[in-house]
């Protein structure tokens, strides 16, 4: 599964019935929600019959796709069964502990674990009617919300794929316009001769990663260098009145700077990532718990910036693509081990050279690197979130946009592949 993603252009009309489409969506998936909440022993298919009801009630609703609202009431159930494994995995800060699974109170055990509405809701799904490619730069929609036939501005072209590939289709809002992102059913593996390479990867905030034979990826730091601007225009943001055109005008130009860091992260990430897979055979990389590495506030925003996740992804995805070896290596004492003798040689996060008494003495991330690859090696089987494409399929009590694994696409600068569980923007 993948998602090609393509700018719109419409008239501003069209672009207000894509807002009210979307707010139709927000308004059935909170509805479900709350009938959730209200009536004890509901599930998925529950959810999926009252979004005909919510089409009787109110006439907006029934404007809507009957297969979008669908989607807007697997949305729900998503977060409600997420919540669900969390107690059951007793997932510390998102479980209910001590209550019943599918009681009304089980909300007084939890408040950031606790499915909640949605107030600032940026896209809707359809699923296979709604929607019709008329050609492979135009798209129309049937519904009776008006939105109509949609041009759509990318490199990428529709026309060579199948319409029965096409599983969902998804408008998304963003801080610079809209977008068209289509779900595809279609291989995405690639013939790639192997390398006869391994290669085991620390990744760190001075750096971005140091491999095992002690080569350096900067850290970019794109967050850090557009900090400035980022301030600058936040400070003008406070000082407009809120309700304002003006705070609108000011709370735009914000978001689009931010939109610029995300793009250009995820393109660092991409590019990384395919160049590692490619040229190796065998990737071993930490297993790092990001969240719980982010609780250092004195670190946390440079954590954030690098966006170590994000890569381990695409690591994860390409090595999918290329039928190559990724392997997650628990990250204990990868640090603090020589990798020439194996004693532990503590240090803190100065300390930079390991050295060991066995005359060992190396670069701190480069032993790590070492370690890591052979705890990788050593590792039997493939691990890793999707390492040999594990836990990609599509499941059918899932909503889409959690599962897929996904090309972006937009305007030709900003075209790549991503890999996502997903978290839809």
């Amino acid at each position: 599964m993948f998602v090609l993603e393509f700018k719109v252009k419409a008239k501003q009309q069209q672009y207000q019935a894509i807002n009210d489409a979307i707010r139709t969506s927000q308004f059935i998936r909170n509805k479900c929600l709350r009938y959730w909440m209200d009536n004890q022993g509901v599930n998925k298919y529950d959810l999926s019959a009252y979004c005909k009801v919510l089409a009787h009630e109110f006439k907006f609703a029934n404007e809507l796709n009957s297969q979008a609202r669908q989607a807007s009431a697997e949305r729900a159930w998503s977060s409600i069964s997420r919540f669900f494994e969390n107690c059951k995995k007793k997932v510390s800060g998102k479980k209910a502990e001590n209550a019943v699974l599918g009681s009304p109170q089980v909300k007084q055990f939890s408040k950031t674990g606790y499915p909640k509405f949605k107030k600032f809701s940026r896209s809707v799904e359809y699923k296979t009617t709604g929607w019709k490619v008329l050609s492979p730069k135009t798209i129309n929609f049937s519904d009776k919300k008006g939105i109509g036939t949609l041009k759509l501005k990318g490199s990428w072209d529709l026309g060579y794929f199948n319409e029965s590939d096409i599983k969902r289709v998804r408008l998304l809002r963003k801080a610079d316009g809209y977008y068209c992102q289509f779900v595809l059913s279609v291989e995405v593996k690639e013939e790639v001769k192997p390398s006869g390479k391994c290669i085991g990867l620390d990744v760190g905030l001075s750096s971005f990663y140091t491999d095992n034979e002690g080569n350096k990826i900067d850290n970019p730091k794109f967050l850090r260098k557009s900090e400035k601007s980022l301030k600058k225009l936040a400070r003008r943001l406070s000082k407009k009145k809120k309700g304002s055109n003006n705070r609108k005008k000011a709370r735009a130009r914000l978001a689009k700077v931010h939109l610029k860091v995300s793009r250009q992260r995820k393109d660092f990430a991409v590019k990384l990532a395919r160049c590692v897979v490619h040229f190796s055979d065998v990737i071993a990389y930490e297993d790092l718990r990001v969240k719980n590495l982010v609780k250092n506030h004195c670190l946390a925003k440079s954590i954030n910036d690098a966006a170590w996740y994000q890569f381990r992804e695409w690591v994860e995805y390409f090595g999918v693509k290329f039928g190559k070896i990724t392997i997650a290596v628990p990250p204990q004492y990868t640090s603090q081990n020589c990798s020439s003798c194996g004693n532990i040689v503590k240090k803190t996060l100065s300390t930079r050279t390991h050295i060991c008494k066995c005359s060992c003495v190396l670069d701190r991330d480069e032993n790590a690197a070492i370690n890591i690859l052979k705890n990788g090696l050593s590792t039997v089987g493939h691990t890793g979130s999707k390492a040999w494409g594990e836990n990609a399929s599509t499941l059918m009590e899932e909503i889409l946009s959690k599962q897929v694994i996904f090309v972006n696409q937009e305007s030709p600068p900003q075209i790549g592949v991503r890999v996502s569980k997903i978290a839809w923007p």
